[in-house]
């Protein structure tokens, strides 16, 4: 059995973090006995959630910045949203840059290569290019050494005009 917690006990339990148990108290309501759970401390948060807004409410907030003419107006509205005059300016630049395309939420992480199948092709042309002058390059190289050797030897080569009249 739960023995009744004392009024200091409930001050410093209720002040304690949200981690840890909420307050348990007995009532008795008409003979029968009834376990109220005190709500947690609203002032710490267990983990910090990041905010995200849709598309649609930054354009209504913006829409009503954009009306707000008396004074103070702006402040009371930021003040009932929860929200910064940083936000307004970040919203309207997106807005100034594409009303509906900047305010969508982007995908958050790497972002899919979408491969264009052209450049596959042409990288491998260009492997294909490389390889081929590599080859030309040495076939070259093999000529102008049998051109050398044949005058050390005193050979005379067949040059492409004399095999057409043979």
């Amino acid at each position: 059995m739960i023995a009744e917690k004392s009024n200091t006990e409930r001050n410093i339990e209720g002040a304690s973090l949200d981690t840890e148990k909420p307050l348990i108290r007995h009532t008795k309501e008409k003979g029968r006995k009834l376990l109220a759970i005190a709500p947690p401390n609203p002032e710490v948060r267990d983990k910090a959630v990041r905010r995200r807004f849709t598309a649609e409410y930054k354009l209504r907030i913006l829409t009503l910045a954009d009306s707000c003419t008396d004074k103070g107006s702006m402040g009371t509205l930021l003040r009932r949203e929860g929200l910064y005059a940083s936000n307004l300016n970040t919203w309207r630049h997106q807005r100034e840059l594409g009303v509906l395309s900047s305010l969508t939420p982007k995908k958050r992480g790497r972002k899919e290569s979408g491969r264009d199948p052209l450049i596959a092709e042409n990288e491998k042309l260009r492997r294909e290019n490389e390889r081929i002058t590599k080859r030309l390059k040495q076939a070259e190289i093999i000529i102008d050494v049998q051109k050398k050797v044949s005058q050390l030897l005193g050979i005379q080569l067949a040059t492409p005009e004399e095999e057409g009249n043979d």
